[in-house]
This record gives C-alpha cells, structure tokens and sequence, in this order.
C-alpha cells in the first residue's frame, strides 16, 4: 500500500480540534503565515503570530478575531534576521509547551545590492535558513515537553532547480537575487529534513515536517481587512492563472496539515495535490538533492558554526 493510500481522508474546511494546544508561526502577520494561523486559529488552540512588525502583528490578529469567534491568538515579537535575539523568544511566548511550530517567515529581495544582517550574514540566507536554524535551538525544550510536537518547515518551489554552493553559503562571490533566495530556501528544507533524521534517530517525540505551498499568488487570495486587499483588475488578470495555481490561502493548507494531522510524517515532502502546484495537501517523495545526507550534514555543520548553536545539543550549552 503506497503512503498516499494509507494516509486518511483529510478535509482542509473541516480541521480537527485541536483545544490546549499550542502553535508559533513565524511571519504569521502576512501572506501565508497569515492564513496558516487564521485556519488554525479554528481549531480552539492557542496560536502565537511571531512577527518583527507588532503594528502589523496587532492588525493580523484584529483580523483573526473579526473572522473567527473566540480565537486564541496573540503575538510575539520575532526577529529572524537578529540571531541573539532569538534566545529571549521561549521566554516571552509564557508556555509550559509548545505543540508545533511553522517555520514561515522570509525575506526575499529583488533587486541587488546584497544586504546582510547585523550579524554579518547575508540577508535571505540568515533569515530565511539561519534565524530558523537558531530559533529551533531555543525552542527545542518547549517542543519536547509536548506529547508529540511538530517542527514545520515552508520551503518553496523556487528550491526544486536550485543546488547549494557550499563553499558559497553567503553569496559573497555570486550574487544573483533570485538565486540566492532559492538556495536560501533549499536550504531550509535540507535542515528540516536532517533535523528529522536526527530527531528520529534521538527517539525523541518532535518531528520536523517539510511543506511547500506550491503556486500561490496574491492576486487569487482572499482579502482580509485590514490587511492589504487585492483589486478588482489584479483578481480578473489572474482567472486564467486559476486553472493551474491558486491563492495564499490554500497554499496554507499543506503547512496546516502538517501541524494538525498525526498520520503526517516527516519523510515526505507535504504539497498541493495537483502537479505540486494547487489543491489539497498531498504527500510527495522528498526532491532527490534533499536526500543527499552528504550536503545536509556539511550544511549543518556550516549553520552551526555560523549560529553558534545547535538544535541537537542541550540549550544550555554553546557551540565555541
């Protein structure tokens, strides 16, 4: 029997319950982090938006709230891009556990010059890869002092062409926008399904998930007042768009899936149904470069010096 034959009927407008427990999304303030919390806010769980802007973290719950009665949703202030911060996050959520975390958060740049954080990493790999790699370091405690916590990771279609230059992580000799964000988030996806060999080799109760929206764009997504809304030109320019892709709000789905159902496992890559690019959350087989353990565990190792963390050593230690 094939895993998607064995894997039970799932209904993305039908959610299960999901009462006590607790759920971080990273970026969850705007495009598909938003509607990630907003489905599971649904549920009856506690949902946390982490986001950098609290202005725009305080109208994404507002927005919540007006959609969902009695929803559970708050905010806490989470910059990727600023590694040392990372550390105060488990503290400011005030949870005794956390039952899953979407790593969603991103920045993607379109146009040159190359740009770094304060820390001296390139822009979109140390948000996009290192801020995530960190985070789960600093939230490994939480997770495990859940009964069977999930890490869930957004990769991209924009990864499937990319390969990773190991010995050019930074972009510093080359330098290409698109590029550079697709390996940024290829290599995302190599951590999360590393951390997942780890983590089942460990025999611990955290799994680590990859998920990918497949093709969502503004323009066949929902509003959300107050939220940016998309205009009447930009919803009949993208009609013909709708018969092989669709908005951000079902490219939510996999991500929500990947969270609430247990029949998911962290050996498939989790996406749309229909050519990877829209429908229901499906399981696909991991992209064949995302299996070479030879790159992961290099790109580990890279991560963690560049960190100086690392989310398979007890937090109470340092990587020097």
């Amino acid at each position: 029997m094939s895993p998607a034959s064995s894997t039970p009927p799932w209904n993305v407008r039908r959610l299960p319950r999901a009462d006590g427990r607790v759920f971080l999304v990273t970026g969850g303030n705007a495009g598909i982090g938003y509607f990630v919390a907003e489905q599971l806010s649904t549920t009856g769980a506690t949902v946390v938006l982490g986001s950098r802007n609290p202005a725009k973290a305080e109208a994404a719950t507002a927005s919540i709230r007006a959609r969902v009665a009695g929803a559970r949703v708050r905010s806490v202030r989470l910059d990727l891009a600023d590694l040392p911060s990372l550390a105060t996050v488990p503290e400011a959520l005030e949870v005794e556990h956390l039952d899953a975390v979407v790593h969603n958060a991103g920045v993607a740049l379109d146009d040159p010059p190359r740009e770094e954080t304060e820390q001296g990493h390139e822009l979109m790999f140390g948000t996009n890869h290192l801020g995530h790699f960190a985070l789960t370091r600093w939230l490994m405690p939480l997770l495990s002092a859940a009964p069977a916590a999930r890490v869930v990771t957004m990769g991209s279609f924009a990864a499937k062409s990319e390969r990773l230059d190991l010995d050019d992580l930074q972009s510093r000799t080359d330098y290409r926008p698109e590029r550079t964000y697709g390996r940024s988030k290829l290599a995302q996806m190599y951590f999360a399904v590393e951390l997942d060999r780890r983590l089942r080799t460990a025999g611990g109760t955290v799994t680590s998930v990859v998920v990918h929206p497949g093709g969502a764009l503004d323009s066949l997504t929902p509003s959300r007042p107050p939220l940016p809304a998309r205009t009447a030109g930009a919803r009949l320019g993208a009609a013909p768009a709708a018969l092989l892709l669709q908005g951000k709000h079902a490219g939510a789905w996999p991500a929500v899936r990947a969270v609430l159902d247990p029949a998911v496992r962290g050996d498939r890559l989790w996406g749309p149904r229909v050519f990877g690019l829209r429908g229901a959350p499906h399981p696909h087989p991991i992209w064949t470069h995302l299996a070479d353990r030879s790159v992961a565990g290099r790109l580990w190792d890279a991560s963690r010096d560049l960190t100086g963390v690392d989310p398979g050593v007890d937090p109470g230690a340092t990587i020097g």
